[in-house]
């Protein structure tokens, strides 16, 4: 039988093509998604010591940097990244900021901004007999290249750098780090506050991109020793574990940390009306040093105010471990429906995604209300004074979501932000279904009509393009919208929840603490689901392609009704998708029918054998809009 000619853009032979994969596994990551066994990734361990003075913004610190180079390449120079160098006047992020502003630059601000490098040196011998050497380094931009005396051995070699520098601290920068006025004070978010290094890796060597603010960060795994001098009214929060509470905290403030850690309910540490007590502070001192550590981490960051109050809740984790949900926020931000609740928040969401997906591995989750809307580092988030209710839920539970992804699971945010924000987007779609019996969940399932509409729009880069070549008005869409129901639709309607679950599991579990690609991404996820899907990554991920499915006719075997209907469905768009029709006989019962993906696999049209009995009176394509097909006109065939 000759197939019926239609009108169509689907191309069977672009959508089944072979070869998704433009290489072969190899002994550095295998071609079923997992790290290969000669997987290897170098190493940053860092020893930060910095001061706070507060009448000025300024931040001047220490870094003594131990990097482990574990590649098969020797290495005769290191790549650092400057992120403070943003904000300068003269800088390549602040020059391509729009005239209508960014989110992603300094905002114009004029101050003496970015890094004062004070000197480079290799340190080396032990105790007792180190012994420091100045290096030649040169600034380019957000980026320090450091020349090394002799070349660093591959397969373990270390060096350990001396970095003294300084910076002020720009009032918002780049919605990542800045600081709040408040009327008992600054609440400084402090972030990108010591020269970090660059990843080299196997895919591309060094990973020394400039910083222009739309990308974020790919950073190395190691150990981080803090110690933060402030004036001595500030409390001070940090990635990590406290190790001298005693020395910043008051013996009352002690006992209830205590209370805390074996309390589910939230317990004041610092109340409104102590903030401004003198009382709530240790006595007799200017300033405080607070020592901070953290284990195998990708970065570090901080808060200090004296405008903190702050509570805490311990968390319940499934290994048995206890960790601690914090939260410091102004008496501006407090309140039941507000920051009250914002302990609570981030305990449920890091419960739930520990439970689901990967133990959370940091002692303290803290959240910071400051200036700063929302943004990750390991172990403390900073989110907006103002948020409040189903807002500051969200915020909590998505800037707590990054350490998943990429805190856990560090991909490359500076080439494929959507391997963070869009996996993070997703997990939130089931934290927020499960918080408090869904007291947060929208109340009608999304419209993927409409979805798919907007996110198939001709006008979009693929998800698949670089960050930074992104439009910055579409960075919403492609990082975390589309990536998030692209996600969604592989769980619900393609894979299955089970299915799903097991290889998301499996693939954060290969690639916990290393530096996943997307092809590692998309080869676990078949692998362990046991399911080509070439036609999916390269419909929602490497292409804009849409989705448009429509109901072209039925007729009757031998034009008798009770003989049974042949049904013939139309792909007319370059997205293949399953089909779920829904078909209402004359009598009015009601039935679903659903087709596999593969029927398009050499077909632009499809026919097939319905076992009607009676006339049909309607037959609907995709009825709960569950697919993104954008044209619904033809979605329905009526008798």
């Amino acid at each position: 039988m000759q197939e019926p000619q239609i009108q169509t853009n689907y191309n069977y032979h672009d959508a089944f093509a072979p070869f998704f994969y433009t290489k072969n596994g190899n002994e550095y990551r295998s071609a079923g998604g997992q790290p290969g066994p000669k997987y290897w990734q170098n190493r940053a361990d860092y020893q930060l010591s910095v001061s706070l003075i507060d009448q000025t913004n300024e931040i001047t610190g220490t870094e003594i940097l131990t990097y482990t180079n574990n590649s098969p390449d020797k290495l005769g120079f290191l790549w650092m990244q400057l992120d403070q160098n943003l904000f300068r006047q003269d800088s390549r992020g602040s020059a391509i900021v729009p005239i209508i502003g960014s989110r992603n630059g300094g905002h114009g601000q004029v101050f003496d901004a970015g890094y004062k490098i004070k000197s480079v040196k290799v340190v080396s011998g032990g105790k007792g007999k180190a012994s420091e050497t100045a290096v030649k380094f040169i600034i380019n931009d957000t980026r320090m290249q450091v020349f090394l005396p002799g070349n660093l051995n591959a397969g373990g070699g270390q060096v350990k750098l001396k970095i003294e520098y300084s910076f002020i601290e720009p009032n918002y920068g780049s919605d990542r780090t800045g600081y709040l006025d408040t009327k008992n004070g600054k609440i400084y978010t402090i972030a990108q506050w010591y020269p970090r290094m660059y990843v080299y890796d196997d895919v591309m060597g060094w990973n020394a991109l400039p910083y222009t603010g739309p990308g974020e960060f790919y950073l190395e795994y190691g150990d981080f020793d803090i110690n933060i001098t402030a004036p001595a009214n500030h409390i001070v929060v940090s990635s990590g574990e406290l190790q001298n509470p005693q020395e910043v905290y008051t013996a009352e403030q002690l006992k209830r940390w205590a209370a805390a850690a074996k309390s589910d309910q939230t317990v004041m540490i610092r109340t409104a009306d102590e903030v401004t007590s003198k009382a709530s502070r240790p006595a007799g001192r200017s300033t405080l040093t607070w020592h901070f550590k953290l284990k195998n981490a990708r970065d570090a960051s901080w808060a200090s105010s004296a405008a903190f109050m702050v509570d805490a809740a311990k968390m319940n984790l499934p290994s048995g471990r206890k960790a601690m949900s914090i939260s410091a926020y102004p008496v501006e931000s407090a309140g039941n429906d507000a920051w009250g609740r914002s302990t609570e928040y981030t305990k449920k969401s890091i419960e739930f995604n520990s439970a689901k997906w990967y133990e959370f591995t940091y002692p303290n989750a803290t959240t910071v209300a400051g200036i700063v809307g929302g943004m990750e580092y390991p172990g403390i988030v900073f989110c907006g004074y103002t948020a409040k209710g189903r807002s500051l839920w969200g915020v909590n539970d998505h800037e707590f979501g990054h350490n998943w992804f990429p805190m856990i699971v560090g991909s490359n945010e500076r080439l494929y932000g959507w391997m963070d924000e869009g996996f993070n987007t997703f997990i939130n779609t089931l934290s927020t279904a499960n918080f408090n019996n869904g007291e947060y969940k929208p109340a009608n399932p999304p419209n993927m009509h409409l979805i798919g509409a907007r996110f198939t729009d001709p006008a979009l880069e693929p998800i698949l393009s670089p960050v930074d070549g992104i439009k910055e008005r579409n960075n919403g869409t492609l990082l975390y919208s589309k990536p998030s129901a692209g996600l969604v639709l592989l769980r619900e309607q393609i894979l299955g929840p089970e299915r799903f679950d097991r290889a998301f599991q499996t693939y954060i579990n290969r690639w916990a603490f290393k530096h996943p690609t997307p092809d590692d991404f998309f080869r676990t996820m078949e692998n362990v689901s046991g399911e080509s899907l070439n036609w999916f990554w390269r419909s929602w991920f490497q292409n804009n392609w849409r989705l448009d499915q429509g109901v072209r006719e039925v007729k009757y075997v031998d034009n008798d009704p009770a003989k049974g209907a042949l049904i013939t469905i139309d792909n007319l768009e370059k997205m293949p998708m399953p089909v779920i029709l829904e078909i209402k006989t004359e009598s009015g019962k009601t039935s679903r029918v659903k087709l596999p993906v593969e029927i398009w696999m050499r077909n632009n049209t499809w026919t097939f054998r319905y076992p009607s009995t009676e006339k049909i009176e309607s037959v609907t394509s995709d009825p709960d809009h569950v697919l993104p097909d954008y044209n619904e006109e033809n979605n329905v065939w009526k008798k």
